[in-house]
């Protein structure tokens, strides 16, 4: 093929004069010159085009027309195989028309095959066929032409294809191939098409502008050069001659990136553009994921590492996106720089973080790059949890719950919640018992169990996670009464004696609440005196809480008796302590009434009658006759008072160590059941003893004597029966001498009573001349003293005794009524005096007369008429007035505070100790019984006052506890809760209704006048069924460090307490700021008024004494 091959050789010519002449091609004529146009048979193709010379053809079918063309003869080949005709390449910078003619026919009308016409750029792919045709066409020729817009330095080259059809019948022809200079008729010319760059994943739009009229296309392409057909999105008139057709690739990929150009085709022609480059760049994606530098609770601080990315550039712009791993929304910041912090995340959060890199163009932001995945550290918990509080409350358990929990509040995913919780379980603050409980996770709700009843539990919450913890507010509650542990047996002590028992124990170790009562039952079960009922009934004997003993009496000597001691709280009776206590046993009686006459009487013996004696608690083991020898310096003894004879004595025994008693005999009580004669001196010998002769000349005393023992207890009762005289006094003298013996005890008796009466009364009149106070109650304490001595012996042994101090005696006076002198006689005359001081105000009973203060020449107590001309003089006074008054009071504590200073302190601080009032301590808080507060004496009502401070916030609920203790009606306030700027007191009363601890104060009426307020409260205490009433009375007219303004409205005022106060009540609570100056001056004022009221008199010296005696700065000014 190669051989027949002929080349076609287009060379350019100068322009002819006619322009419609064509500057170059082939038209295969038998004149032509081939030299003019070159042409090439393909060489990949499968046959070749055959030029036809008719007349060279003797027999040419008339199928084919005549003359010069090349032609394809499908019927010589097999269906699909092609024949190429390449013309020569051209490069012209300019639009070129290619005209050609085309014969198709078949005899039959089938189609002989296709002609196709392809435009390649050199080097280029073939593409796709920019014109084409098929069918039969018929016996004429068809021209076609192409117009190509090629631009420097592109080449193109003209191909055509004849391609056999499938029927192999007919002719295909090819002629007059001609290059035109001017442009195509048939077929619109391109402008140049520039090239497209686009982002990947964008659309990417070609835009064709065409010479010529639109309606010479039929069909808008762009035409890829690997072959792939895009149509035309749409085509709009510039002009009656311009056109504009566009062209979409929708979302563009890397694998998209080609060359693309127009065509337009119809079968007059097609129309061609240039090859224009479809750039894709791929949006740059990093490599490697950011990298975390440093962590917080709510920031991330990252490296963006960028140096290395997927995609093409440039970079102009880096961003961050991020988001929570568990969350659907994310953020994106942009940055410039290669580290950044990401600011106010959530802690303890997981957040996903990739970096995004933007190149210029629409869509030139790549994906995001691998994510780095890390998680913000816990935070500190916002705050503790708050609403703890309880659900139920049961005596051994308590259910709490609280606020549930949020992230919010905890800030960490990883936290714990710790319920601790604390108590005491004795009675010192070593013995605490406490512990710390983790919850489950999302619980708000836990019962504390196995607690001990009535007793503050201090509950606790603590919110803890990796980073910090939250201690919340400790809460006290308290858990409910349950019935009382018993009694401890070791604690019971007992003292027995006789006929009584003093029994003392101790509270229970597990009071399981507020005892309220306690109960002891007790019974006889064995004694040793056939006279006792044993069994005996049972009897039962209940005390208060504050009672922990008592004294049983009536009870019968040598008998035991079985004690059972149980407590009671509001929950009903705790187990029962038993103890077993046996009394003493008592001496013998004798059935002998005064001293009976002897039977017989002889110089050297006498004879006595012998009654038995009655045991007591225990049987009579033996019986002794004593013989004393009386002297007449020897004191006499009475019948029953006299000391018996323990140690037993023989006659020899006597004389050896000169004793002037002996044992004359030793009789057993089975030998004595009935009163038997018995001659003392009868020269036997009575178990061991020897009853010698009497001797005639000296006198003797007889006494009987009896024992008891029981269980190694050995009970002694002696009586003397007889007296045997000497021999040389006669019968009469005898009696004479007893009849003078007793007239002389009676005369003795009453001489010394007498010569005391003449001794204290005139030491009564000396100390009025010398001014010296007589302390009647030490006479009188000391009287009575010795009325009761037997009942003393018994307290004594169970109660500490302190001897009564000066400031001690001082504070009993208010108890007990004292003589002075001559203000008896002075009341009569002054008593409408006194009673116009008190105005209308109640008048007390005046039944106990005498002052209850040691007053003296110097400081006397003042006659009510005299009281103004007194006050004149002390202020006029030069050598001594109110100011060395004042003064006085401290000089004794100076002196003995230069004696012995630390000595002088401690007692002074141990009297006020004395007097201060002692709370009932709380349970598992033993120093919880203290509060400043003092009692202090009234006009002969002991106790009358309660002097304390005003109360500051942390000790209201003592306040309260004090008031409820003390059963009070009536508080005195006498300050303002501010004065002159400062905080006096705090408000400890409420306005509605309040809890103080376990007491609930409830405001039941409030009445204000012009310088004071009366609001009267009711108290309630849990565990407690009574309510009590409570006056507080606000006296708001008195200045700290000053005096009323007005006399009338501070007397009005204390007449308004004294009336509302039951006489029955409590003690009166009186308080100012610190409890002293102002609260003292009220007192003291209080006091006078009765005393004047009742004596005529008032002392107001020792009065304010006295009150010092009992608290601290009771006056602070003179």
């Amino acid at each position: 093929r190669t051989s027949r091959a002929r080349c076609l050789h287009l060379r350019a010519r100068s322009c002819w004069a006619d322009t419609s002449v064509p500057t170059a091609g082939c038209t295969f004529e038998e004149d032509s010159d081939p030299n003019q146009c070159e042409y090439s048979q393909g060489e990949d193709d499968d046959f070749d085009w055959e030029l036809l010379r008719s007349y060279l053809v003797p027999h040419l079918t008339p199928d084919l027309p005549h003359g010069s063309y090349l032609m394809v003869n499908s019927s010589q080949h097999s269906p699909g195989q092609k024949a190429h005709l390449l013309l020569q390449a051209l490069s012209e910078n300019d639009t070129h028309c290619l005209q050609f003619s085309y014969f198709m026919f078949s005899r039959d009308g089938r189609s002989p095959g296709t002609l196709s016409a392809y435009v390649r750029v050199t080097g280029g792919l073939l593409g796709s066929a920019v014109w084409n045709a098929s069918g039969s066409h018929g016996r004429q020729w068809h021209q076609a032409e192409l117009a190509v817009s090629l631009f420097w330095p592109s080449e193109y080259q003209v191909l055509f294809e004849a391609v056999v059809s499938s029927e192999r019948r007919g002719y295909l022809g090819l002629d007059d191939i001609l290059l035109l200079n001017y442009p195509c008729s048939k077929a619109p010319h391109f402008s140049r098409l520039g090239d497209v760059e686009v982002n990947a994943g964008q659309n990417a739009t070609f835009q064709c502008v065409a010479a010529g009229k639109a309606a010479e296309a039929e069909r808008f392409l762009m035409q890829r050069q690997s072959g792939e057909l895009v149509p035309a999105a749409s085509v709009k008139h510039i002009s009656h001659r311009r056109f504009l057709a566009t062209f979409q690739l929708e979302a563009v990929s890397r694998a998209e990136q080609d060359l693309y150009r127009c065509v337009t085709q119809s079968p007059r022609g097609a129309g061609v553009s240039n090859f224009a480059e479809l750039i894709v760049k791929e949006p740059p994606t990093p490599i490697a994921p950011p990298q975390l530098l440093r962590a917080g609770s709510t920031y991330l601080i990252i490296q963006l590492n960028t140096n290395s990315i997927i995609g093409d550039g440039p970079i102009v712009r880096k961003e961050i996106e991020y988001r929570m791993t568990s969350g659907p929304w994310s953020e994106v910041h942009a940055v410039n720089m290669q580290t950044y912090k990401l600011w106010h995340l959530d802690p303890d959060t997981e957040y996903e973080i990739s970096v995004l890199l933007t190149r210029p163009g629409e869509g030139g932001t790549g994906k995001p790059g691998p994510p780095l995945i890390s998680r913000t550290k816990c935070a500190e918990p916002m705050r503790a949890p708050k609403g703890l509080a309880f659900s139920e409350i049961q005596s051994r358990q308590l259910t709490l719950q609280w606020e549930p929990l949020g992230y919010n509040l905890t800030r960490c995913h990883t936290y714990t919640v710790s319920l601790c919780y604390r108590y005491f379980v004795g009675s010192g603050h070593n013995q605490t018992f406490q512990e710390c409980v983790k919850m489950e996770r999302d619980a708000n709700r836990y019962t504390i169990k196995n607690l001990l009843p009535y007793r503050n539990i201090h509950v606790k919450l603590i919110l803890a996670n990796p980073e910090g913890r939250k201690e919340g507010k400790e809460v006290t509650f308290q858990t409910d009464e349950d019935v009382p542990g018993g009694i401890a047996s070791e604690s019971l002590t007992f003292t027995p004696l006789e006929d009584m028992i003093f029994l003392k124990w101790e509270e229970p170790v597990e009071p399981n609440g507020l005892i309220t009562q306690y109960e002891i039952s007790y019974q006889s079960i064995e004694s040793s005196d056939p006279a006792v009922n044993v069994p005996g009934p049972r009897r039962t004997v209940s005390k208060l809480r504050n009672e922990t003993y008592h004294v049983f009496s009536n009870l019968h000597p040598g008998t035991t008796y079985l004690f059972s001691v149980r407590a009671r709280t509001g929950k009903g009776f705790g187990q029962t302590a038993l103890t077993e206590i046996t009394t003493n046993i008592s001496a013998p009686t004798f059935d002998y009434g005064d001293m009976p006459s002897p039977l017989s009487e002889s110089e050297s013996t006498i004879t006595v009658l012998l009654r038995p004696a009655q045991g007591r608690g225990a049987p009579i083991s033996t019986y002794q006759v004593i013989v004393e020898e009386e002297r007449p310096k020897k004191l006499k003894r009475e019948l029953g008072g006299q000391e018996c004879f323990p140690v037993p004595l023989t006659f020899d025994d006597a004389v050896s160590r000169g004793s002037v008693h002996y044992f004359g005999a030793e009789l057993p009580a089975s030998s004595l059941t009935e009163a038997k004669p018995f001659t003392v001196g009868d020269n036997q010998t009575y178990s061991g003893y020897w009853n010698p002769p009497l001797e005639p000349k000296k006198a003797y005393l007889i006494y009987f004597q009896a024992m008891s023992n029981l269980k190694g207890e050995t009970r002694l009762n002696c009586v003397r029966i007889a007296r045997k005289a000497a021999c040389k006094e006669s019968k009469r003298p005898l009696e004479v001498s007893q009849h003078s013996e007793e007239m002389g005890l009676i005369l003795g008796i009453c001489a010394g009573g007498l010569i005391v009466l003449i001794i204290l009364l005139g030491a009564i009149i000396i100390a009025i001349r010398k001014g010296k106070p007589v302390n009647m109650t030490k006479a009188t304490i000391n009287y009575r003293h010795e009325k009761t001595h037997m009942m003393s012996a018994v307290d004594r042994s169970f109660t500490d005794q302190s001897t009564l101090q000066e400031d001690e005696r001082l504070g009993l006076s208010f108890m007990d009524t004292h003589g002075y002198g001559n203000r008896g006689d002075q009341r009569s005359s002054v008593v409408n005096e006194s009673s116009s001081l008190l105005g209308g105000s109640p008048r007390r009973q005046c039944g106990r007369k005498g002052s209850p203060y040691h007053t003296g020449q110097l400081h006397p107590a003042v006659r009510v008429a005299d009281l103004l001309q007194h006050i004149n003089q002390m202020k006029t006074a030069e050598g001594y007035g109110f100011k060395q008054e004042y003064e006085s009071f401290f000089e004794g504590w100076d002196a003995s505070k230069k004696k012995d200073k630390t000595k002088g302190r401690q007692d002074h601080m141990s009297t006020y100790d004395r007097h201060r009032v002692k709370l009932h301590p709380l349970l598992g808080d033993p120093n919880s019984d203290y509060i400043n507060a003092n009692y202090i004496d009234g006009y002969h009502r002991s106790n009358h006052f309660i002097a304390t401070q005003g109360p500051k916030q942390e000790m209201v609920y003592d306040f309260w506890r004090m008031v409820w203790q003390e059963h009070c009606s009536s508080i005195v306030m006498i300050t303002k809760l501010v004065e002159v700027g400062r905080v006096k007191c705090s408000k400890y009363w409420p306005d509605d209704s309040e809890m103080y601890g376990d007491i609930k104060i409830t405001l039941v009426e409030s009445e204000t006048l012009a310088e004071y307020a009366v609001r009267t409260f009711a108290l309630e205490r849990r565990g407690y069924s009574a309510r009590h009433e409570v006056k507080q009375f606000h006296f708001m007219s008195w200045p700290e460090h000053g005096v009323p303004y007005h006399a009338t409205g501070l007397l009005a005022f204390i007449r308004r307490v004294k009336a509302s106060t039951p006489p029955d009540a409590g003690p009166v609570v009186i308080h100012c700021s610190a409890g002293t100056g102002r609260t003292g001056c009220y007192i003291v004022l209080d006091v006078m008024l009765d005393m004047a009221e009742c004596e005529g008199v008032v002392d107001i010296y020792n009065c304010v004494k006295t009150l010092c005696s009992r608290r601290i700065n009771m006056i602070q000014t003179e």
